[in-house]
């Protein structure tokens, strides 16, 4: 990432029209979307079937396994799918399974009743939940491999081709999943989400078809190279035998890249880094988790909420991601982060004042706005931050588990969102306030260590 300097605006621009973007787009849609399911979705759907707020924000605890996907990501990298990986490619094989095992769960939701089947409802979306953690492993290694190692700006603008396509399967999902769900609604359609869910999986097929036009080389030297280094610790240990086989696997996959991550940066630095990583998008992903039943409970339709909060929103993040990567070329990431934070926290103070004046499309329409902006800039420069962290003999393992401990405290922490709410006795106001505090610990962390990390442009 040495090309990560100042350059024109021309260039920085020039950047997007790479053939490869839109290939790295289709895939960041294909991650963004399970998200569709299980956040805006599964929360609404709950919702309007009577549950409490504390069960919905509970429920987010499904979300939990994109904490602790790089467990098994080295299993992702090197196991093959009988049949499938000599057909489509070990890296698109393994997203098509996953894919496949979504299909399927939506086709289960589709014919259960959440309010008599809640732990089954819930145990549906984990697998939703595991099978979208696990493809999100293989896309950002496709992704990666869809730029040579030494294409800086390339790889810089594909971070953000990332997220754009992130958001817009997030966002244009939602949008979707909204209007398909009212549209049902008002034709009287009892179970109108559970219809719903058969639309979103025509979805699904149809990005498993664009998947295919993402070019993927079949014969990769990827496993020669796995079972070198097995080689190469066996012989440290004396002896090769099934238990320094398991030894030597173990050490290599998940020892190594932790090792050399802290080897790198020096324990402290290290304890830094990790720590806002941890903290950094906690206030934003508090609000985010409850905004769904905030909008609704304010008075807002599902309409309203798909107009605003995912459609519009999406434009805005699209436009905003795409000038976040600009200015995380040009100023550095740890800059964009600082600016970013700080826009997070104003944000959510404008979410406090809707809560405190009450139902208001005008200001509706700029809290979303605004709240889009501001995550349009974080996630880009979150993206690249711990891109640049990373250490090229362990990219795979090194991306996933500091995307893991970014997703932990956004998921585990946030659970509670909904009895957060619930304890201050439906208190939208004061949530807000609390979600702005939150960002600061965030910051302070970044403070202390922004002059002593050691990544190629900051």
């Amino acid at each position: 990432m040495s090309e990560l300097k100042k350059i024109s605006w021309f260039d920085s621009l020039s950047a997007y029209k790479d053939i490869r973007m839109l290939r790295i787009l289709l895939l960041g849609s294909i991650s963004g979307f399970p998200w569709v399911l299980i956040a805006s979705s599964l929360s609404l759907w709950l919702k309007e079937e009577g549950l409490s707020r504390s069960t919905i924000g509970w429920a987010g605890l499904i979300f939990s396994v994109y904490a602790f996907n790089y467990l098994w990501a080295p299993i992702v990298d090197r196991i093959q799918i009988p049949l499938i990986t000599k057909r489509l490619g070990h890296r698109r094989g393994w997203i098509v399974l996953m894919q496949l095992i979504i299909l399927i769960s939506l086709l289960v939701w589709s014919i259960i009743n959440p309010t008599e089947n809640l732990a089954l409802i819930i145990s549906v979306g984990l697998i939703i939940a595991i099978a979208s953690a696990t493809q999100d492993i293989t896309v950002d290694a496709l992704r990666i491999e869809q730029i040579k190692e030494d294409e800086g700006k390339s790889m810089a603008a594909g971070a953000a081709m990332a997220v754009v396509g992130w958001w817009t399967g997030y966002k244009l999902g939602g949008v979707v999943s909204l209007f398909t769900a009212e549209f049902f609604e008002n034709l009287g359609i009892t179970d109108y989400w559970q219809a719903t869910f058969l639309v979103l999986g025509v979805l699904i097929i149809l990005m498993n078809i664009g998947l295919m036009f993402v070019h993927e080389p079949i014969e990769t030297d990827r496993q020669s190279k796995q079972k070198e280094t097995d080689r190469l610790i066996e012989g440290k240990l004396g002896s090769s035998n099934t238990i320094t086989n398991f030894i030597a696997y173990i050490t290599g996959t998940i020892g190594g890249p932790i090792i050399s991550f802290f080897k790198k940066n020096g324990f402290a630095i290290a304890a830094g880094i990790l720590g806002f990583v941890f903290l950094f998008k906690i206030g934003e992903a508090f609000m985010g988790r409850m905004s769904i039943v905030f909008y609704k409970e304010i008075g807002f339709s599902k309409g309203q909420i798909a107009i605003y909060s995912k459609g519009l929103g999406w434009i805005t993040t699209v436009v905003f991601t795409l000038l976040g990567g600009i200015m995380a070329m040009r100023a550095g990431t740890i800059k964009t982060m600082f600016f970013a934070g700080g826009l997070m926290a104003l944000t959510n103070l404008l979410f406090a004042v809707l809560a405190w004046t009450g139902k208001s499309e005008i200001l509706f329409a700029i809290a979303v706005i605004a709240d889009d902006i501001t995550a349009a800039f974080a996630t880009v420069a979150f993206v690249a931050f711990i891109s640049l962290l990373v250490d090229r003999t362990y990219t795979a393992t090194q991306y996933a588990l500091l995307a893991s401990i970014g997703t932990a405290g956004r998921t585990t922490l946030a659970s509670s969102s909904g009895a957060l709410v619930d304890w201050l006795n439906g208190d939208w106001g004061t949530f807000f306030v609390l979600t702005t505090i939150m960002v600061i610990p965030s910051l302070i962390c970044l403070w202390i260590i922004k002059n002593r990390i050691k990544i190629s442009a900051k």
